[in-house]
C-alpha cells in the first residue's frame, strides 16, 4: 500500500515538474497553489523552483503569483472545512491521517487565529490541514487571510530570492531534500511563532 501510495505521489510530483517547460506554466503555477491550499498533495513549491531554474530574473514575479494562488485557494480549502467537512474534508483529513493534528489546530485557534494560520503557512504539515480546519471551527476570515498573505508570501518569496542568488546548485538541493528543507522552515516558523507570542 505505502508503494503505491509513493508512486502515485511521484506520478503527480513528475507531471507537476512538466508544467515548468510548458508556455502554461505561469497559469500552471498559479492553479497548483491554488488546489493545494485545499486538496491537492503536491506543494507549489516543487514547480516554483523548477521554473526558477529557467526563469530566475523573475523570481518576484513567480513568487508573486504563487502566493496569490495559495491565499485565493486557501478560501476553497476554508469551505470545505465550513460547508462540507462531513464529506469532502474528512477525505482529505483522513488521506493524510491527520485527525488528531485538526483536534490540536482547532485548539490553538481558540487561543490564536492569527499566529495559528502564520505558522501553518509555513511549517512541513499541509496548508490544506489549516484552512480546512480554519472553515471547520468558524474561525474570523481576515486574520487567516492576513496571516496567509504574510506567510506564503514569506516563504515563496524567500525561497525565489534565494534561488536567484545562489542559482542551480540550491534548486537542485530543495527538489532533493523538499522534505527537509520544510522542516527547517518550520522550525524558523515555530522561533517566529514563539517570538511572535513573547513580544505581542
Amino acid at each position: 500500500m505505502k508503494i503505491f501510495v509513493f508512486r502515485i505521489w511521484e506520478s503527480l510530483r513528475l507531471w507537476t515538474l512538466k508544467w515548468s517547460h510548458s508556455r502554461h506554466m505561469a497559469a500552471a503555477l498559479f492553479f497548483i497553489a491554488f488546489i493545494e491550499a485545499s486538496f491537492f498533495p503536491i506543494p507549489p513549491d516543487i514547480l516554483l523552483v523548477a521554473i526558477l531554474m529557467i526563469n530566475a530574473e523573475r523570481w518576484w514575479f513567480y513568487a508573486g503569483l504563487t502566493m496569490a494562488g495559495s491565499v485565493i485557494g486557501s478560501f476553497l480549502g476554508y469551505f470545505i472545512g465550513w460547508a462540507l467537512y462531513s464529506t469532502v474534508g474528512v477525505y482529505v483529513v483522513n488521506t493524510y491521517h491527520l485527525q488528531s493534528t485538526v483536534d490540536l489546530i482547532g485548539l490553538q485557534y481558540s487561543k490564536h487565529v492569527f499566529l495559528t494560520v502564520f505558522a501553518g503557512t509555513l511549517v512541513f504539515i499541509p496548508f490544506k490541514i489549516f484552512t480546512i480546519s480554519a472553515g471547520l471551527f468558524r474561525v474570523p476570515i481576515l486574520p487567516m487571510l492576513l496571516a496567509a498573505i504574510l506567510g506564503r508570501g514569506l516563504r515563496y518569496f524567500g525561497e525565489a530570492y534565494l534561488i536567484k542568488l545562489f542559482g542551480k546548485r540550491i534548486s537542485d538541493l530543495a527538489l532533493k531534500y523538499f522534505k527537509i528543507v520544510s522542516i527547517v522552515i518550520g522550525l524558523a516558523a515555530i522561533a517566529a511563532f514563539l517570538a511572535i507570542k513573547f513580544l505581542f
